[in-house]
């Protein structure tokens, strides 16, 4: 407590409460804006990227094929590329993030002070997901113009995207927690999450697959997040919404504990 110097000795002190602003709230702050300074890289390219994909792809084989009935081709596309943005981006928040604060030493400022490991976590992971949803609604409000789409089931894609957004950034924090050069961080990208993610449904339904290549998706877990948002959007899906979600859920509290452990340890951080 401090007095105040104009104030006479007969005065009660004048006390200072602390800031609201706490370290969760910082931390959030400083990674939504190193994100959002570059919204041209961060935003913008991957819904270019999605155009390019939907243009490609749909608009050639518009007519030609057709997954669900009555639903055209472009339509089914849409959600499939829209979840798959929101899932990469995601994860290269949090994981590009953290990698590069290691590389550049400014881990440090972050470390020193008093943050909890949840603080840490929670601040990273919400991030992450922002920087997902952002790049997710963007492709929608770029490609409702060009496709008829319907949203029948509004909360189950809002769930989907939410859990499918938070996998990928707790599994960011641990890819970028466990890189120490970029090239480690892009072994990741190039040779898991790039292939589970295509392979994923985004470009077709895992029903006109042959039967090993079935049996091989359903080890995917990402093939869940996408059928499962998909269902949000058209009302069918290749396996039960429920099940999806129960896995989505399961690999999202799964990770969250490992990530939380090896904050909670410093792995790489603090030796």
């Amino acid at each position: 407590m401090n007095r105040d110097p104009k104030a006479g000795t007969g005065d009660l002190p004048i006390t200072h409460y602390p800031s609201p602003i706490t370290g969760f709230y910082t931390l959030f702050h400083k990674e939504w804006l190193r994100f959002w300074k570059v919204s041209v890289q961060t935003i913008l390219a991957p819904i270019l990227t999605v155009l390019l994909f939907l243009v490609v792809f749909a608009y050639s084989l518009s007519g030609r094929v057709e997954i669900f009935p009555g639903v055209d081709y472009a339509a089914f596309l849409v959600p499939g590329l829209a979840m798959m943005s929101v899932l990469q981006n995601a994860f290269a928040n949090s994981s590009s993030s953290l990698m590069q604060s290691k590389m550049t030493g400014n881990i440090v400022f972050v470390l020193l002070p008093p943050f909890s490991h949840q603080e840490f976590f929670g601040a990273y992971l919400l991030a992450a997901i922002a920087r997902g949803m952002v790049v997710g609604a963007g492709v929608f409000i770029a490609t409702v113009w060009f496709v008829d789409l319907r949203l029948e089931r509004p909360l189950w894609a809002a769930a989907f995207a939410l859990a499918g957004s938070g996998v990928m950034g707790a599994l960011g924090i641990i890819a970028g927690i466990h890189s120490d050069k970029v090239d480690e961080l892009a072994a990741f990208q190039n040779f898991i999450i790039l292939p589970l993610t295509f392979l994923s449904g985004v470009f077709y339904s895992i029903q006109s697959l042959p039967p090993l290549w079935q049996a091989a998706s359903h080890l995917n877990p990402i093939f869940y997040m996408v059928d499962g948002f998909r269902y949000g959007f058209f009302g069918a899906s290749d396996v039960s919404p429920w099940l999806s979600l129960a896995i989505v859920g399961g690999s999202f509290f799964a990770l969250s504990f490992f990530t939380l452990w090896l904050l909670r340890s410093g792995y790489k951080l603090r030796h």
